[in-house]
Protein backbone atom coordinates (compact mmCIF):
# COMPACT_ATOMS: atom_id res chain seq x y z
CA UNK A 1 0.00 0.00 0.00
CA UNK A 2 1.42 3.06 -1.08
CA UNK A 3 0.98 6.91 0.16
CA UNK A 4 2.16 10.18 0.03
CA UNK A 5 2.78 11.14 3.90
CA UNK A 6 2.74 14.96 4.73
CA UNK A 7 3.42 15.18 8.41
CA UNK A 8 4.53 17.90 10.71
CA UNK A 9 6.88 16.76 13.83
CA UNK A 10 6.96 18.86 17.31
CA UNK A 11 8.76 18.21 20.65
CA UNK A 12 6.67 17.47 23.98
CA UNK A 13 7.75 18.84 27.12
CA UNK A 14 4.18 18.46 29.23
CA UNK A 15 2.04 16.31 27.37
CA UNK A 16 -1.69 17.12 27.96
CA UNK A 17 -3.79 15.68 30.71
CA UNK A 18 -5.27 12.60 31.20
CA UNK A 19 -3.19 11.22 28.73
CA UNK A 20 -4.36 7.65 29.60
CA UNK A 21 -7.66 8.51 28.70
CA UNK A 22 -6.81 8.46 24.85
CA UNK A 23 -6.78 5.06 22.43
CA UNK A 24 -2.67 3.84 22.36
CA UNK A 25 -0.66 1.15 20.58
CA UNK A 26 2.52 -0.39 21.71
CA UNK A 27 5.02 -0.07 18.72
CA UNK A 28 8.23 -1.65 18.23
CA UNK A 29 10.17 -1.09 15.15
CA UNK A 30 13.66 -1.36 13.67
CA UNK A 31 15.39 -0.54 10.86
CA UNK A 32 17.37 -2.47 7.99
CA UNK A 33 18.41 0.51 6.28
CA UNK A 34 18.30 4.39 6.94
CA UNK A 35 18.96 5.32 3.41
CA UNK A 36 16.46 5.10 1.71
CA UNK A 37 14.42 4.10 4.88
CA UNK A 38 13.08 0.32 4.98
CA UNK A 39 12.05 0.09 8.29
CA UNK A 40 10.15 -3.07 10.36
CA UNK A 41 7.53 -2.21 12.52
CA UNK A 42 5.07 -4.19 15.28
CA UNK A 43 2.18 -2.58 16.23
CA UNK A 44 0.32 -4.09 19.05
CA UNK A 45 -0.05 -7.70 17.14
CA UNK A 46 0.31 -6.54 13.35
CA UNK A 47 3.96 -6.51 11.62
CA UNK A 48 4.35 -4.26 8.80
CA UNK A 49 8.09 -3.47 5.98
CA UNK A 50 8.12 -0.02 5.12
CA UNK A 51 9.92 2.18 2.64
CA UNK A 52 10.04 5.82 2.91
CA UNK A 53 11.55 8.13 0.02
CA UNK A 54 13.73 11.18 1.21
CA UNK A 55 12.26 14.31 2.38
CA UNK A 56 11.35 16.17 5.67
CA UNK A 57 7.49 17.24 5.54
CA UNK A 58 6.23 15.02 2.38
CA UNK A 59 7.65 11.65 1.61
CA UNK A 60 6.31 8.29 0.16
CA UNK A 61 5.31 5.51 2.32
CA UNK A 62 4.95 1.66 1.20
CA UNK A 63 3.26 -0.53 3.83
CA UNK A 64 3.29 -4.29 3.16
CA UNK A 65 2.11 -6.50 5.50
CA UNK A 66 3.97 -8.83 7.55
CA UNK A 67 4.07 -12.30 9.71
CA UNK A 68 5.05 -12.36 13.01
CA UNK A 69 7.37 -14.86 11.64
CA UNK A 70 8.63 -12.71 9.29
CA UNK A 71 9.02 -10.09 11.67
CA UNK A 72 10.80 -12.05 14.15
CA UNK A 73 13.21 -13.12 11.37
CA UNK A 74 14.05 -9.66 10.27
CA UNK A 75 14.18 -8.17 13.37
CA UNK A 76 17.42 -9.63 13.89
CA UNK A 77 18.78 -8.23 11.06
CA UNK A 78 18.51 -4.67 12.14
CA UNK A 79 20.93 -2.28 12.31
CA UNK A 80 20.81 0.23 15.62
CA UNK A 81 18.78 0.35 18.09
CA UNK A 82 15.59 -1.27 18.20
CA UNK A 83 12.54 1.75 18.99
CA UNK A 84 9.77 0.83 21.63
CA UNK A 85 7.15 3.54 22.24
CA UNK A 86 3.93 3.81 23.31
CA UNK A 87 1.51 6.25 20.63
CA UNK A 88 -1.59 7.99 21.97
CA UNK A 89 -4.02 9.06 19.51
CA UNK A 90 -5.40 12.21 20.32
CA UNK A 91 -8.46 14.06 18.61
CA UNK A 92 -7.48 17.54 17.17
CA UNK A 93 -10.11 18.11 14.63
CA UNK A 94 -10.08 17.68 11.61
CA UNK A 95 -6.63 15.78 12.27
CA UNK A 96 -5.39 13.09 14.63
CA UNK A 97 -1.93 14.08 16.77
CA UNK A 98 -0.01 10.93 17.34
CA UNK A 99 1.94 11.60 20.67
CA UNK A 100 4.56 9.15 20.91
CA UNK A 101 6.30 8.64 24.04
CA UNK A 102 9.81 6.39 23.51
CA UNK A 103 11.02 3.70 26.15
CA UNK A 104 14.04 3.31 24.03
CA UNK A 105 17.07 4.17 23.41
CA UNK A 106 15.98 7.54 24.82
CA UNK A 107 14.21 7.08 27.35
CA UNK A 108 11.65 10.06 27.97
CA UNK A 109 11.51 11.47 24.62
CA UNK A 110 8.11 12.42 23.32
CA UNK A 111 7.36 13.77 19.94
CA UNK A 112 3.58 14.76 18.36
CA UNK A 113 3.10 14.37 14.64
CA UNK A 114 -0.17 15.50 13.04
CA UNK A 115 -0.54 14.24 9.20
CA UNK A 116 -2.08 16.73 6.75
CA UNK A 117 -3.80 15.57 3.83
CA UNK A 118 -2.24 18.60 1.42
CA UNK A 119 1.19 20.38 2.00
CA UNK A 120 -1.04 23.99 2.42
CA UNK A 121 -2.91 22.35 5.32
CA UNK A 122 0.87 21.40 6.75
CA UNK A 123 1.82 24.85 6.77
CA UNK A 124 -0.77 26.59 7.58
CA UNK A 125 -1.72 24.13 10.94
CA UNK A 126 -1.59 25.94 14.18
CA UNK A 127 -0.22 24.14 17.06
CA UNK A 128 -1.93 23.59 20.16
CA UNK A 129 -0.28 25.38 22.91
CA UNK A 130 0.74 22.32 24.66
CA UNK A 131 3.38 21.60 21.79
CA UNK A 132 7.13 22.38 21.85
CA UNK A 133 9.27 23.16 18.70
CA UNK A 134 8.44 22.33 15.78
CA UNK A 135 11.14 20.02 14.47
CA UNK A 136 9.86 18.86 11.28
CA UNK A 137 13.13 20.31 9.27
CA UNK A 138 15.53 18.56 11.97
CA UNK A 139 16.12 15.07 10.26
CA UNK A 140 17.44 14.80 13.99
CA UNK A 141 14.29 13.51 15.05
CA UNK A 142 13.38 11.22 12.36
CA UNK A 143 12.89 7.62 13.93
CA UNK A 144 15.41 6.39 11.55
CA UNK A 145 18.17 8.23 12.66
CA UNK A 146 17.29 7.73 16.55
CA UNK A 147 17.33 4.44 15.86
CA UNK A 148 20.98 5.08 15.21
CA UNK A 149 22.23 7.38 17.44
CA UNK A 150 19.51 7.51 20.39
CA UNK A 151 20.32 11.75 20.41
CA UNK A 152 23.05 11.13 22.69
Amino acid sequence: MKHQEIERKYLIHTPPENLESYPCHEIEQGYLCTEPVVRIRKQDEEYWLTYKSKGLMTREEYNLPLTREAYLHLRSKTDGCLISKRRYLIPLTPYTIELDLFSSPRQGLMLAEVEFPTEEEALSFRAPDWFGEDVTASSMYHNSNLSKSGLD
